[in-house]
């Protein structure tokens, strides 16, 4: 997939796909609306499309269709926490579909990337406090509401859980992910996983779409299995992690340096470059060894918000209740450098502790979650 739009991703065992994208749909459709359906298969060149459809009537025929090499394509529109409803695709594919080209068992992305990241936003006038940080914060506050409504509403719809573990990506596929901007797991005592994939797609090269199901045990041991000292580059910023998915595009365009197989994003090791943190086999193990009730405990300690946040988190959120109250406003042009620099730089990260026994950690899509990982191991003594 492309990076034209922020990505949410889920991972569930084929037997449960179909539930979970069933349960997706349900809560993620606005209310009353029809959906279209594509359903293709690499087991036979029958394709059937349905427009306009009820919900329902779409699951039950994704449900009669089916199969591990089935690839199901839903377009519907969307009711965002904010407000507004815009039109998103989620696709469903099975275990052999997946295979030939991993994009992630459960997918979904907004048609247009302004639906979900406004280039405006109307704001109301006469509050305590005006200009570019108070605007920023602003959109930040919703972007980051919006994407973590959306990723729950993907990963974990309801009280049944299918979904082991999701991300929301804005730059490529699904990467490292402590390199994305949001992750969801089932089980906050698997919040390590993070780190973990994140190892094995950038020391070894596996796409994180098929590795996401793996058990920690089995994760940890082909961690420990890199030498003694073996370390990574991370990108600690949006521009670094694009710098390195331009890298991965040209090898995989050329025919000398392209990857062997359709399950892997490069061939081995990523090479790290300047403005890269450094990540260690060690640190990774010691975090795995760590009590995950510690290891989450340091990233709640963690996310708290820096002073440039603070001086406007009280006036951003004094003019959202004035602006839903029908207060005056005017249009915030929200496309500038110094807009884009301060949520770069300032917004905050969420560690949300769910009911179900899960945990999100979630920033705004111009952020990486590796600000918040490196802080957590550095308050532990884990950083090598």
């Amino acid at each position: 997939m492309s990076d034209g739009s922020p990505y949410f991703y889920a991972w569930c065992d084929e037997a449960d796909r179909v539930d979970a994208f069933a349960a997706a749909m349900s809560v993620l459709v606005a209310r009353g609306a029809t959906c279209n359906v594509d359903i293709q298969s690499i087991e036979h060149p029958d394709v059937a499309w349905r427009r306009s459809i009820p919900i329902d009537e779409a699951i039950a025929t994704v449900r009669t269709a089916f199969a591990p090499g089935t690839y199901v394509f839903a377009s519907l529109p969307v009711a965002l926490s904010s407000g507004s409803s815009v039109r998103f695709a989620v696709v469903c594919n099975g275990d052999d579909y997946e295979r030939r080209g991993p994009s992630g068992p459960l997918c979904a992305s907004p048609f247009d990337r302004r639906d979900l990241l406004p280039w405006t936003l109307k704001i109301a006038t006469g509050g305590s406090m005006r200009g570019v940080e108070l605007e920023a914060a602003i959109a930040s506050m919703q972007v980051q509401r919006d994407v973590e409504d959306l990723l729950i509403r993907l990963c974990a719809p309801e009280t049944h859980v299918r979904v082991k573990t999701g991300a929301c990506v804005d730059v490529g596929d699904w990467g490292a992910p402590v390199e994305t901007c949001a992750t969801y797991h089932a089980d906050a005592a698997s919040v390590a996983r993070d780190l973990a994939l994140s190892w094995v797609h950038l020391y070894e090269g596996d796409k994180t779409a098929l590795t996401a199901g793996m058990s920690l045990e089995l994760l940890r041991a082909r961690i420990d299995a890199a030498p003694h000292g073996a370390c990574v580059g991370i990108a600690s910023d949006i521009d670094l992690v694009r710098q390195h998915m331009r890298v991965d595009w040209a090898m995989a365009a050329s025919r000398e340096t392209r990857p062997t197989r359709a399950d892997v994003a490069r061939r081995g090791a990523r090479t790290a470059i300047d403005g890269d943190a450094e990540l260690t086999r060690e640190t990774v193990l010691k975090a795995l060894d760590t009590p995950p009730p510690v290891l989450l405990d340091a990233l709640e300690a963690s996310a708290v918000p820096d002073d440039e946040w603070r001086s406007v988190e009280s006036a951003a959120i004094e003019t959202i209740a004035a602006t839903k109250a029908g207060a005056p406003t005017y249009e915030a042009d929200l496309t500038s450098r110094k807009h884009f620099q301060f949520i770069e730089r300032h917004a905050p990260f969420h560690v949300r502790r769910l009911p179900s026994g899960g945990v999100v950690l979630a920033t705004h899509p111009y952020r990486t979650l590796w600000p918040l990982w490196s802080d957590a191991l550095f308050v532990l003594g884990l950083m090598s």
